[in-house]
């Protein structure tokens, strides 16, 4: 027979803000956190119920741990619990089944008990207290002791609507306001930390967002930037379906390069950006644009170079992270699920001068400005891509000419991990070489050689391949990084089962 798991329900706790919403406005904002939540389970291949409180929402499903872990990335949800329900509990039926259920948890250890009544807190003849002092006489002869302060295990109970859910942890979830019901806006993005954190901050205050990405690197930054912001809109964005527009700004920079001061190229490109992020918007109804922007960051972020470049645009700047130190944004980036695909991205770089003006003036940089090509930035945006990130695959927006899935005999294997990684792992043979003397070093390798280059996920692997192709060398990057080329290792024939040349 099939062992099929047990139904387990998981109790989804509303972000304050919502519970404090007027009637009306709560009721919508709920019922859009319903259909959002819906769609995340689907897209996960759960199948479940989802049933619609007034204090709560109530998933009932097979799959518990796997839609803990998908609802967990749904905004709207403050926290939620994987419970085990007993039904029209009173203290007695409580008590019993708490004990069998928390009596191994506790066995020879300090414990507490703490439970919540939600709804109507006066129905039965039974306090919170009352539970909490029965269910602990009932499992303290099992256990080390009792430790209000710092227990070693903590035995949940939610008593709500005459059931009582028992849990082990309360699991804090995105919070926020439900994706959706906060309006429209477009991001500006590089695939870096900043941009993909400041997306995620305006999805948490229930702002749907495209993405618009002003493309200096190549294709290869492209592919980089499509897998960031796949990884944001799959994780985090159930409910809306964000699109990437990536406009092509090679033109537009080299104009720029020639026609302009080089003090103000930063300045002037960001302006330039704004305008395509602003075009954008106009076509898809957004009411704001969203950077990544701190203060002092860079000189292009200075407050007066920031006033000078908002000046280019009559929509609204919505600057999340304006007040955040970048080990916070690497930290939020990890936390969120892009940090270590925009630890490879960030290394482009975008125009650069020796000495950047910290202080613009406006009516100068207009000036400047009026020497470019207004058509040039017309057409970039008019004939960008435009990609569904939800239901693309990322390894699918790549250079094909570049990549190979299996190591031809005769190259040469190149690892630009960390020495760590290459220690932790590496196929017998490869190389390492740093990314960064990797970048030093590629112009002196010999032009008679295949080279086939691999990292973490592909990205920079393939931006070395393509430079490699630029100066003459035949360089290819292993598609799918790491874990693909494992693969293809682990599945090859060992020396004796490999046929004679």
């Amino acid at each position: 027979m099939i062992d099929v798991p047990p139904e387990r329900r998981i109790l989804l706790r509303l972000s304050g803000e919502v519970t404090t919403k007027a009637k009306q406005t709560r009721r919508h904002f709920v019922t859009r956190l319903v259909r959002n939540v819906k769609e995340a389970l689907a897209t996960a291949g759960i199948e479940a119920r989802v049933e619609r409180r007034y204090e709560r929402v109530i998933v009932t499903t097979r799959d518990g741990e796997a839609a803990a872990e998908t609802l967990g990335r749904v905004f709207g949800i403050q926290s939620l619990a994987l419970t085990e329900t007993v039904e029209a509990a009173d203290l007695a039926t409580i008590v019993t089944a708490g004990e069998a259920l928390f009596r191994d948890a506790v066995a020879g250890r300090h414990f507490a008990v703490r439970c919540r009544r939600v709804g109507n807190r006066h129905a039965g003849d039974f306090r919170s207290r009352d539970v909490e002092r029965a269910l602990g006489a009932a499992l303290l002869p099992g256990a080390a002791g009792v430790d209000l302060g710092h227990p070693d295990v903590t035995a949940h109970v939610e008593v709500y609507e005459g059931s009582a859910h028992f849990f082990h942890e309360n699991l804090v979830a995105g919070g926020g306001l439900p994706l959706g019901t906060g309006g429209n806006a477009v991001a500006l993005v590089s695939g870096g930390f900043d941009s993909a954190v400041a997306a995620w901050q305006l999805h948490r205050r229930g702002v749907s967002q495209d993405y618009v990405f002003c493309n200096l690197g190549g294709r290869t930054h492209q592919a980089g930037t499509v897998r960031v912001m796949h990884e944001l809109a799959t994780r985090w964005c159930a409910g809306t379906r964000p699109h990437l527009h990536a406009v092509d700004f090679a033109e537009v920079a080299r104009d720029l390069q020639r026609q302009t001061d080089p003090r103000l190229w930063q300045v002037l490109l960001k302006r330039l950006m704004l305008r395509a992020a602003e075009a954008v918007a106009t076509e898809r109804s957004a009411d704001a644009i969203v950077t990544g922007e701190a203060v002092g960051q860079v000189s292009s972020q200075t407050l007066v170079n920031l006033r000078t470049i908002s000046a280019a645009t009559g929509l609204p700047i919505l600057r999340p992270l304006v007040g955040m130190n970048k080990d916070e944004i690497v930290r939020m980036a990890d936390r969120i699920g892009t940090g270590p695909l925009s630890a490879v991205v960030d290394e482009y770089c975008a125009l650069t001068t020796r000495n950047p003006a910290t202080r613009t003036v406006q009516s100068v940089v207009e000036a400047e400005e009026a020497r470019l090509d207004a058509s040039l930035l017309e057409r970039a945006v008019a004939e960008r891509e435009v990609l569904d990130l939800r239901r693309l695959d990322p390894d699918d927006v790549g250079l094909p000419e570049l990549e190979t899935r299996e190591v031809p005999p005769d190259a040469v294997l190149l690892d630009v991990r960390s020495r760590a990684a290459y220690e932790a792992w590496h196929p017998e043979g490869a190389i390492h070489l740093d990314w960064g003397h990797a970048l030093e070093a590629y112009p002196s390798f010999g032009k008679d050689q295949t080279y086939v280059v691999y990292c973490e996920f592909g990205l920079k692997s393939a931006h070395l391949a393509e430079l490699m192709r630029t100066a003459g060398l035949h360089g290819l990057h292993f598609k799918g990084g790491t874990r693909a080329l494992r693969a293809w290792v682990e599945a090859r024939p060992g020396p004796e089962d490999r046929e004679p040349a």
